[in-house]
């Protein structure tokens, strides 16, 4: 059970991609100062991990869903929101194939 202080709230984060392997979870609950919008959250998940070049660049084009619609980073979080972070998916040939049609 998570205990909820004064002027905090609770958001339910949800993990994808490479980030569920990175923070070893789906999913999480945690207890954030009441006012935090989507941006804060993105920096706080950007300290729990390492401070490598790749990683900030992976924070900054994660995407966010707050209650399954995606979210801007000005968005401030209301206790018992859903959070969904999709990190850019990378797939798929740099070479493109060359198609010819008669």
């Amino acid at each position: 059970m998570v205990r909820v202080y004064a002027g905090r709230m609770r958001v339910r984060v949800l993990y994808f991609g490479v980030l569920k392997e990175l923070f070893g979870t789906a999913e999480e609950e945690l207890v954030a100062p009441e006012g935090t919008t989507v941006g804060n959250l993105l920096r706080i998940m950007g300290e729990r991990t390492s401070n490598l070049k790749m990683e900030t660049k992976m924070w900054q084009s994660t995407a966010v869903a707050v209650n399954r619609e995606y979210s801007s980073h000005g968005a401030v979080l209301r206790d018992g929101d859903e959070v969904a972070l999709l990190p850019p998916v990378s797939g798929g040939s740099a070479r493109r194939k060359e198609r010819h049609v008669d």
